[in-house]
């Protein structure tokens, strides 16, 4: 079976792990953890780097370190994996949903732009929600597939109702946008190091940002600890990255312009195995931003598009795992009663869209195997 996205681990994350082993530093506190929160930092584009265990806690506590809490809304794509939406809840929030663009499957600045002129209201309190009366505290762009949303229009929205930004930029280690660092397009920015991520450590996360709001969420993320004795200020979360998880990253990052040019070059062959054909579309790879070309896949296009479900159990016969992408979060039973605006590009789009093997060790022998099996399922 050619796997979909599976990690790409060699002697230098064995010989990280064997130090952290000879080293004793296996938990939160070690050498690996520190420099691999300059490194991201450093590729950011910012000064601070707060490593966390999940992409997911990241989140939540770049959310908590603007204060969102019981009572708010979260402006957010439907169209995300459902963690985006769960880091909200985490916070005490509602998560708003907005719909994308159909360019670039990111959050669409006109629509966000809408729906807080035509549903807020501005008060001595905030942005406030007429419908619901709750205060709407933060927007959260994904940058999905690993590209920027269009955060010039985004964060001209965002100045304009004095709300903060904290991008979900889960798989866009990496990117750059319009040539800048994206560390620097959001108040607070999150990668996440899942098995499935460009660059992993076998799970974590990593909160870049503005210097103050960086150092707030690494607080919390270590149970809100003060001096060296325990004390602690607050109510805080054991969040933090494990040095061994670090060890991994580390290795990893060293290999990070390797893997972005692997994954450019299997999406490239996808895209020209695939154009001209009138029942596929391709994904989305805006020419005026960067992107990580994180996942690779085809859209199906026509008044009655192809079944992924039944697509994808047909090349698994074959020998090559393909999956659905994202189900939009306003469809899972904890969020079907979250406030939405029209979701029409996200509901036309989710249920036809097909991810194909894009590991950055795929082999090109392997990649040409699964393009023959997509070909032969489409011609059944």
């Amino acid at each position: 079976m050619i796997p979909l996205a599976i990690p790409n681990i060699g002697q230098a994350e064995a010989a990280n792990l064997q130090r952290c082993v000879e080293e004793n530093f296996v938990s939160t506190v070690g050498a690996f953890v520190t420099d691999f929160e300059a490194k991201v930092a450093k590729l950011s584009g910012t000064a601070l780097g707060a490593a966390t265990g999940s992409g997911t806690q990241g989140l939540h506590m770049a959310l908590r370190a603007l204060g969102v809490g019981h009572g708010d809304l979260v402006v957010v794509p439907s169209f995300t994996f459902i963690a985006s939406a769960n880091s909200i809840s985490h916070s005490g929030a509602t998560p708003w949903f907005v719909d994308i663009s159909r360019h670039d499957w990111t959050l669409d600045p006109e629509r966000l732009s809408e729906a807080l002129r035509d549903k807020t209201t501005r008060t001595g309190d905030g942005v406030i929600h007429r419908a619901t009366g709750k205060r709407v505290a933060a927007i959260m762009p994904v940058y999905t597939l690993g590209t920027p949303a269009d955060m010039d229009a985004i964060g001209a929205v965002a100045r304009e109702y004095g709300l903060p930004v904290v991008a979900d930029a889960a798989a866009a280690i990496g990117v750059t946008y319009k040539g800048r660092p994206i560390g620097q397009l959001a108040d607070l920015t999150v990668y996440s190091f899942n098995g499935n991520k460009t660059i992993t450590s076998g799970g974590g996360g990593m909160i870049v940002g503005r210097e103050d709001l960086v150092k707030r969420a690494r607080h919390l993320t270590t149970t809100a600890r003060v001096g060296r004795d325990y004390d602690h200020d607050e109510v805080g979360f054991n969040y933090r990255m494990t040095n061994i998880e670090a060890a991994v990253g580390c290795a990893q990052f060293d290999r990070l312009d390797e893997f972005l040019a692997a994954k450019k070059r299997i999406r490239d062959a996808y895209d020209t195995a695939f154009a001209g054909n009138n029942e596929i579309s391709l994904f989305p790879a805006p020419s005026e931003r960067g992107t990580a070309y994180w996942f690779s896949g085809l859209v199906f296009e026509g008044p009655e598009p192809r079944v992924v479900n039944t697509l994808c159990d047909r090349l698994k016969e074959l020998g090559v795992e393909a999956r659905p992408f994202w189900k939009p979060v306003h469809r899972q039973p904890p969020y079907r009663d979250a406030p939405a605006e029209d979701l029409s590009v996200t509901e036309d789009l989710w249920s036809r869209i097909i991810t194909l093997p894009c590991s950055t060790s795929l082999t090109p022998e392997q990649q040409a195997t699964v393009i023959a099996a997509v070909r032969q399922v489409l011609a059944a």
